[in-house]
């Protein structure tokens, strides 16, 4: 009897060590979140590019070309404006975001900026506005109207993509015709973007040179990626004059390797350049 009582508390006290030693185990994995490795540096290519409803210089519709310009650049993430969806027969109807990011494997948000009624009852509504594509999954977005004064209505397409645990905001926008639009839009696209903080990206097409009020006024608050290449002219494609396409950083990020893309398929050059992650905490990927 007492042979088994003895075994009886031996055993209690083997799994009491047991639990108590893994438990411990456990608890002191989960407090030592700065000890994990830290990930490596994340280098991603990003473009801009006005591809004019896919219409080249030669005026032939033809969306493949603009495929193939994005995919031999090596892109990872792209704004694009000037998109179609269903728009009208100057390009075939087609929703031209989601046929690009089907040619390219890639994520899309699409961004209508133009919403008008269907050609026929039961038809899919008519658009055009502006697109991002990715290689990373693109986690939200937003469509932001811009103050347009009667004037065709202008927008501002945010999205969050995430980088292998960076969280990068992404937009892409196209500015009105008149100083008066582009100065209350940059006004507005600064408020907008100014609430994050972490590494973001402005993409488009300002329809403003280097030297004006509204590119100096956006650079308040951003760099001018393009800063040291005012000659990198960007429109008209067959014979680039005047640089209105940009890609504008918050302060900590840098542009590398960047350049304008030789290409008459459409009216504007698209621009690319590399920009490099830099992942502080891969545990806390969140605000």
């Amino acid at each position: 009897m007492k042979w088994r009582k003895l075994s009886a508390i031996l055993l209690i006290l083997s799994i009491f060590v047991t639990l108590t030693t893994t438990a411990g185990a456990s608890e002191s994995n989960y407090d030592r979140p700065s000890e994990m490795a830290r990930g490596k540096e994340v280098t991603v290519k990003v473009m801009s590019f006005n591809i004019r409803h896919g219409v080249g210089m030669d005026g032939v519709l033809d969306l493949e070309r603009i495929a193939s310009v994005i995919r031999d650049s090596g892109a990872d993430i792209v704004g694009l404006q000037e998109v179609d969806r269903h728009y009208s027969a100057r390009s075939d109807f087609e929703d031209q975001a989601k046929k690009l990011a089907e040619a390219l494997g890639m994520h899309y948000r699409y961004a209508a900026n133009l919403d008008r009624d269907p050609l026929e009852p039961g038809g899919k509504r008519r658009q055009y506005g502006t697109a991002v594509l990715s290689k990373y999954p693109i986690i939200q977005s937003q469509n932001h109207l811009l103050s347009s004064f009667g004037a065709e209505q202008r927008g501002l397409l945010e999205t969050t993509i995430n980088v292998k645990g960076n969280h990068v905001q992404f937009y892409t926008t196209h500015l009105g015709l008149t100083l008066e639009q582009r100065l209350a839009q940059i006004d507005e696209i600064l408020a907008i973007t100014g609430q994050y903080d972490r590494t973001t990206i402005i993409t488009g097409d300002f329809n403003a040179d280097p030297a004006s009020e509204e590119i100096n006024l956006m650079k308040t608050l951003y760099q001018d990626g393009f800063s040291d290449q005012n000659d990198a002219y960007t429109f008209p494609a067959n014979l680039p004059r005047v640089r209105i396409d940009y890609i504008f950083l918050s302060e900590s990020a840098e542009l590398l390797n960047k350049s304008t893309i030789p290409s008459l398929s459409s009216d504007h050059l698209p621009i690319i350049g590399d920009i490099t992650l830099k992942r502080e905490a891969p545990f806390n990927n969140g605000r």
